[in-house]
């Protein structure tokens, strides 16, 4: 995720340009932009990569679905070419390169343009995020990837190259509807590795609160607050797409978005859980952090108040007075231990007698 301190340094950047100026915002991959074709029809499928300089060049048929995968945004040129080509408008151009979007949906009549993020688990950092913008088109599906990591389509890819399922027999609205419930679907997953971590974390808060403790209960608060901005707004995407009268959404494909749409509820209400989860987890850790120190305090107060009598009868027999009545006593010394043992043995048995011990 990007570091709030470098996004304010980028955002600044745009400061008094005008609207649709191309200013990447975010992270630069190490490797150069990629962009992948993928055309099919029930019979035919065909899959290349393109270079930068060509990609205006392919042929959009009307018998055919045309996908544009292209896996680096920081390459502006090509975004610039790309949306040229295909007639996009220069504030999706602009959307496109800058990669703190909220997710959204715009209809722009010939095309529908999404935003949302793309969430995928890793083993150490809980996991990984990064844009993902959709064209749908008349027979046509453009995507834009900021190329920092992989993708949620391999599941797709694998069916178009196969022939599996119903992706190759229909129209570009359901391919646009196949890669949307895919990133969905990897929201579940990330879902069930922060619910894992949730309760791990849930018995050491309980048996020992230490303070590394409390620095993954902010790691995991901070993440939560992101999965909830990340997610949350696409339910506003995906009932426009359900709900709406564009004409390259056809009906058949409303019902499987709507099948995608309550996927999304219910990963929101997942969310939800696991932040008041998190919440009692935070007030259980700060009252496991006082109950401790209360115990601490408590048997501090107890061991002071059996010596204070201790140290009045040491500091009673320790003063330097000549005529002291007790000084000759031929067994002064051991009468003092038996007092003083007693006395502290009499205040613990009192002691354990309230339930204080």
């Amino acid at each position: 995720m990007m570091r709030a301190n470098h996004l304010i340094k980028t955002r600044a950047i745009k400061a008094g340009l005008p609207p649709g100026t191309l200013v990447h915002i975010g992270e630069t991959p190490a490797a150069a932009a990629s962009i992948t074709l993928i055309q099919f029809d029930e019979t035919n499928f065909r899959e290349e990569p393109l270079a930068s300089g060509t990609v205006c060049d392919t042929t959009f048929s009307d018998t055919c679905v045309t996908w544009i995968n292209v896996e680096g945004v920081h390459d502006i040129e090509t975004i610039r070419a790309l949306g040229e080509c295909r007639h996009l408008h220069p504030l999706v151009q602009e959307d496109i390169v800058s990669t703190i979007q909220r997710p959204k949906v715009e209809d722009y009549g010939d095309y529908l343009f999404v935003v949302m993020r793309m969430l995928l688990p890793q083993p150490e950092n809980g996991f990984a995020s990064e844009q993902l913008s959709l064209v749908l088109g008349q027979n046509y599906v453009v995507t834009f990837q900021e190329g920092l990591r992989g993708d949620a389509f391999g599941s797709i890819r694998d069916r178009l190259r196969h022939g599996k399922g119903h992706l190759r027999s229909q129209g570009a609205d359901y391919l646009a509807y196949g890669l949307l419930d895919a990133i969905v679907d990897g929201y579940f997953s990330v879902l069930e590795n922060f619910g894992e971590r949730l309760l791990e974390l849930e018995e050491e808060v309980a048996l020992h609160p230490a303070p590394q403790v409390l620095v993954q209960l902010n790691e995991l608060k901070k993440q939560i607050i992101y999965l909830r901005k990340s997610i949350w707004p696409l339910r506003e995407v995906l009932s426009f797409l359900e709900r709406g009268d564009s004409d390259l959404i056809a009906g058949t494909t409303r019902v499987y978005l709507r099948d995608v749409y309550d996927h999304t509820i219910q990963a929101i209400d997942t969310i939800e859980t696991y932040r008041d989860l998190l919440a009692g987890m935070l007030d259980l850790y700060l009252s496991s952090i006082s109950n401790r120190t209360n115990e601490i305090m408590k048997f501090l107060t107890i061991v002071g108040t059996i010596f204070l009598p201790l140290t009045f009868i040491v500091g009673l027999y320790g003063m330097n007075f000549k005529d002291i009545p007790e000084l000759q006593w031929q067994h002064g010394y051991l009468y003092v231990w038996l007092v003083m043992i007693g006395l502290s043995l009499g205040m613990i048995g009192y002691f354990r007698h309230k339930r204080w011990l």
